[in-house]
């Protein structure tokens, strides 16, 4: 068979979304690359208005479902360790409730997203193995997203940042 990676062509656009602008091509940890790589998209989405922060997050996530199935589609695997656009918008609800340009908030934010991104608690664990689809490919990060801004918001006020 061969590598799916094969099937991916930067020059479309739901690729090149979906892999996080290639970031997700790396050959190791490419989630954790590909979250990397959503680190300088926030810190630009983070100077907007909170209002248009959210929206964009929202809209990125709607978005999402769909070029992460035509990828998938495309390569013939359903969610492949490639396609890490489903990090970018995790990562980008995770920060939701950290104030702008905070390192502190950026470094644990991160730590706290890829950790429930891999561990996946149930109910993460529950929707990665039951949703398919370009829905069940974004469907555990936004979750994740979720309980690591939650997390973070605790960690964050419990420190005193």
């Amino acid at each position: 068979m061969r590598d799916p990676k094969l099937y991916i062509k930067l020059s479309n656009p739901w690729h090149f979304l979906a892999t996080g602008f290639g970031s997700g091509l790396s050959p190791v940890i490419p989630g954790t690359v590909g979250t990397l790589a959503s680190v300088p998209l926030y810190y630009l989405l983070a100077q907007l208005p909170y209002a248009a922060y959210i929206g964009i997050t929202l809209a990125a996530a709607v978005i999402g479902v769909l070029i992460c199935r035509n990828t998938a589609q495309d390569m013939g695997v359903h969610d492949h360790g490639s396609i890490v656009w489903d990090e970018f918008v995790g990562f980008w609800i995770t920060m939701a409730v950290a104030p702008p340009m905070s390192l502190p908030w950026v470094v644990s934010g991160f730590i706290l997203f890829r950790f429930f991104d891999m561990v996946k608690p149930w109910p993460i664990s529950w929707l990665d193995k039951n949703v398919h689809g370009g829905l069940g490919i974004m469907i555990d990060d936004i979750l994740a997203g979720f309980m690591a801004m939650i997390t973070l918001w605790g960690v964050g006020h419990w420190m005193g940042w």
